[in-house]
């Protein structure tokens, strides 16, 4: 099963119970998405983290994310958008997902459904599913909202496993404001304090805000967005060790290496060597379809 909408405008929208074998779907760069398991098990390499998700478990995953089909035991469907279709950017006020269900680390929000949950997105599937069979003018502007509903309702079920009531809305609001700034400015703002001063609040008060809802630290997610993004380019680029340093802001590259090896846990050789040794292994046990996006 596989339906597709394009716009005039290069807008697109896709879902599919067989994204693993979509050699086009896979290749596209500009793809938002969300990947449900109905029924068994679906394993993943997800920026070369191994991730196995059961039935009733959804994932959201932004275009940067790298994605590795190993083995699918099961029944799964795959929600595909980009931004010309629908930009979660430019239409946060209604969706309020930027910086929480997507963004740019390699740390997944895994949502476990209820069966009640389950039920409204298999609704929400079933009308997008039954709009490609309607060829009117007003098709386009159906599946937009089909897939607001979508993400909407992840998005609350998201706040549900987080515990944001409605008087907590604004305080968690922050959180997704400082993860937004983090993926627009990590390469260059390396302090929490720098981001504090851009939502008007000291760095103590935001470190207390992420404890409370059992976050990493601010820091911490600095240094998580700029560790995935050192990890992609060195696994997915042919770029030098240096060329990375000066990319991501750092000063030279024993500075990079010093950040690489406390965060990583490894050397950037070792984890370069390491990860392609095991992706050679691999190769025979993997899915067929299983390369990277």
């Amino acid at each position: 099963m596989e339906y597709r909408f394009n716009t005039r405008l290069k807008g697109n929208i896709a879902l599919t119970d067989s994204f693993h074998t979509d050699r086009e779907l896979r290749k596209d760069k500009s793809l938002y998405k969300f990947i449900w398991v109905q029924t068994g098990s679906l394993s993943l390499e997800i920026d070369h983290i191994p991730v196995t998700l059961q039935a009733g478990e959804i994932v959201p995953l932004t275009p940067l994310h790298h994605i590795i089909v190993r083995e699918v035991a099961g029944h799964y469907l795959t929600l595909l958008f980009n931004s010309n279709f629908y930009c979660i950017y430019g239409h946060d006020n209604e969706v309020s997902c930027n910086g929480f269900l997507f963004n740019g680390t390699s740390h997944l929000i895994r949502l476990q459904l209820s069966g009640s949950q389950s039920e409204l997105l298999n609704e929400i599937t079933d009308k997008i599913t039954g709009e490609y069979g309607i060829k009117d003018n007003l098709q386009e502007e159906m599946l937009r909202i089909l897939l607001k509903r979508f993400i909407i309702t992840c998005t609350r079920i998201a706040r549900e496993k987080f515990s944001v009531t409605p008087e907590k809305e604004k305080s968690f609001d922050i959180i997704r404001q400082y993860y937004v700034l983090v993926d627009t400015h990590f390469k260059e703002k390396k302090k929490v304090q720098q981001y504090a001063d851009l939502l008007h609040r000291s760095p103590k008060t935001l470190t207390n805000l992420f404890s409370s809802y059992g976050l990493p630290s601010p820091l911490r997610i600095i240094h998580e967005r700029t560790e995935a993004e050192a990890k992609r380019l060195l696994l997915y680029t042919s770029k030098s060790a240096k060329e990375i340093a000066e990319i991501l802001g750092f000063e030279d590259i024993p500075s990079f290496s010093r950040f690489f090896k406390n965060t990583a846990g490894e050397s950037i050789s070792d984890y370069r060597k390491r990860i392609k040794e095991n992706a050679g292994g691999n190769a025979a046990s993997a899915f067929p379809a299983g390369t990277p996006q």
